[in-house]
């Protein structure tokens, strides 16, 4: 009961959903960004390397991301602004000359263990360049092990690079209507250690949120918004993790339309 009422806390606080979908090609580009999506420098370095990702990009092959997440990929009735499309439409954008697609696999109500259960089957399916794996809120929710969910992430990553792929991890979303309700530390330091072993990149999404939040930038705490917040906010994730993705792959500015 405790889960469900927290999952419902989440749900009203921007885990916002729509059926599992490929981010439209015809999704349109997005303009500058506004004030309310700056994020501080040092959340989004990252000393790992999408290599693959940069391989792809200099050869001017298509790129092909594939986000693997929990229902607050999307937004009930606006798919075009949740933050696959909008990382679409951004790296669309900043790469012209690259064919660029996002396609979303929701593994709904799903650990960490239960959804890299299931990542062979679906590398071979979707062969995606890159990986983005969102995880931890699930397993948070539950109360699930701390080492039970390290060792779940360490096993999806493995499989994810042994099947091809650049890999991001992406934490939880910041909530403070359910920071008092669950024990949120163990899990985004375990994504750190584990993203540090396997010299992959991790978005930090709590962070940036909670930055976003503090500031005043976003008021997180009122729900009464819904979906027109959910869409700001959607909208400036994409643009940081489009932003991620390029310096992570260290694409150049002669790669890029700026």
């Amino acid at each position: 009961m405790k889960a469900k009422v927290l999952l419902s806390l989440i749900l009203l606080c921007g885990c916002f959903a729509a059926p599992s979908a490929r981010a439209q090609d015809t999704t349109p580009a997005a303009p500058a960004g506004p004030p309310a999506c700056e994020v501080p420098a040092y959340l989004l370095a990252t000393e790992n390397q999408l290599r693959k990702v940069a391989d792809v990009i200099k050869a001017n092959k298509p790129l092909e991301i594939l986000v693997v997440g929990s229902r607050s990929t999307s937004i009930p009735q606006s798919e075009d602004s949740s933050y696959p499309a909008r990382l679409q439409a951004i790296l669309k954008e900043k790469l012209p000359s690259e064919p660029v697609h996002v396609s979303v696999e929701i593994q709904s109500r799903k650990t960490a263990e239960e959804a890299a259960s299931g990542f062979v089957k679906l590398m071979e399916a979707k062969k995606p360049t890159l990986v983005i794996w969102q995880t931890g809120t699930v397993d948070a929710i539950r109360s699930i092990d701390p080492d039970e969910f390290r060792s779940a992430v360490t096993d999806g990553i493995s499989a994810l690079q042994h099947a091809g792929a650049d890999v991001v991890l992406m934490n939880l979303q910041y909530s403070p209507r359910t920071e008092t309700m669950m024990s949120v530390p163990p899990y985004l330091d375990n994504m750190r250690v584990v993203a540090q072993e396997h010299e992959i990149p991790l978005f930090d999404r709590f962070a940036i949120m909670r930055q976003w939040n503090d500031q005043g930038q976003f008021d997180l705490f009122n729900p009464t918004r819904g979906p027109e917040l959910a869409k700001q906010v959607h909208d400036c994730l994409g643009r940081a993790l489009a932003q991620f993705v390029i310096d992570a792959a260290h694409v150049g500015p002669a790669q890029q339309q700026n």
